[in-house]
């Protein structure tokens, strides 16, 4: 009797049955947990849920080259700066990073032994690698994280990527219009340090304790084209890939 052959594609948690998940995850699949923001300021050209779209069309390049288990996405995480913004929402780090282990403890729960953070998101990276090394103490499992804002080129701004990328995945969500709004950024009164680092938090108007930023902004995105997001997305998820295949030959 020969033994099936693995899947060289992989699946949506989301549109399996339980049985079905049952059978995947015994087979060894790895989880990957798409972790992205989809309440947060961009600037006045970009959707509050950019993070969000950006991880989701990363775990799908990725599902169609390799055998993953995507399960539904996290879209709530830890963003203090960008509360003043209407439409943003924000978890606490503890509650952010108690959400994050809860749900890997229940993939685990069930079965599964392999567990990759696909992380959009900055401030989210420190509550993230406390989850995993909790994860690693109670269950002696250790967990992989991409965090995508990392794989790019470091030429571009934050606002550019972001952009280029919605260009690429969702063009009709990007307001072209707004597209050259900087992120005025008030730092007349703000020391030049060079080692020393504070919490960061923009505010649209004058707010104590918060640096002035009108659009939410901070920086000119004019730069970014559809073809820089599709070699930027390119680029990501072949690097996860091949870190993948060497963390895990068998996929």
């Amino acid at each position: 009797m020969t033994t099936p052959a693995r899947p060289r594609s992989g699946f949506r948690l989301a549109d399996l049955t339980w049985i079905e998940a049952a059978d995947l995850i015994g087979d060894g699949l790895p989880v990957a947990l798409p972790i992205g923001a989809a309440a947060r300021a961009h600037g006045p050209h970009l959707p509050l849920g950019t993070d969000r779209l950006v991880v989701e069309a990363v775990a799908e390049r990725l599902l169609a080259r390799m055998p993953l288990l995507v399960a539904p996405s996290i879209g709530l995480g830890y963003h203090p700066a960008f509360m003043d913004y209407p439409g943003s929402q924000h978890l606490e780090a503890t509650t952010f990073e108690a959400l994050v282990v809860e749900l890997i403890e229940g993939y685990l729960r069930h079965g599964a032994e392999r567990i990759l953070l696909l992380n959009n998101g900055i401030s989210t990276e420190a509550p993230l690698r406390l989850a995993a090394q909790t994860i690693l103490q109670r269950h002696g499992i250790r967990i992989a994280s991409a965090d995508l804002p990392r794989l790019h080129d470091d030429a571009a701004s934050d606002d550019e990527r972001d952009t280029s990328l919605l260009l690429a995945i969702a063009p009709a969500l990007v307001r072209m219009d707004r597209l050259g709004e900087t992120g005025d950024l008030a730092t007349d009164d703000e020391p030049a340090l060079r080692v020393l680092r504070q919490p960061l938090r923009l505010t649209p108007e004058e707010r104590p304790g918060g640096l002035l930023n009108r659009s939410g902004a901070m920086a000119d995105a004019s730069a970014a084209t559809a073809e820089k997001g599709e070699r930027l997305l390119a680029d990501m998820v072949e690097a996860i890939a091949a870190d993948l295949r060497q963390l895990w030959p068998d996929l």
